[in-house]
């Protein structure tokens, strides 16, 4: 299935960040996070079956879990909206943590310069 080419509340960041998945049925797996916002994030896993309107939770390296709900699906990959949106300054800290070389200011990122 391809990812939608919907318009996104906010713009995601691309990092590379150990995480550990798990269903609401108890199934669990390794991954990573490929890009992140306050709204969501697409992970990539190895062998967990997950499906579109799937309930999950979602441990990054380093934060507790949190749980969202799969919105997209495409090859081994999974487009995840958050139940409640992160704040801020924890996407950016992460963004910091993993992609360095990429600065962005997520408070700001895709605003339109005035």
């Amino acid at each position: 299935m391809d990812m939608p080419q919907h318009p996104r509340r906010t713009v995601r960041l691309p990092l590379d960040l150990a995480a550990r998945c798990r269903t609401q049925g108890g199934l669990r797996d390794v991954g990573s996070l490929a890009d992140i916002s306050t709204h969501g994030c697409c992970i990539t896993t190895a062998s967990l079956y997950l499906h579109v309107g799937m309930r999950i939770t979602i441990k990054p390296q380093g934060l507790e879990g949190i749980t969202g709900i799969v919105r997209w699906l495409s090859g081994s990959r999974a487009g995840v909206e958050f139940d409640r949106p992160l704040y801020a300054p924890v996407v950016q800290h992460l963004f910091d943590q993993c992609s360095p070389e990429f600065p962005v200011d997520v408070e700001h990122a895709g605003e339109k310069p005035a």
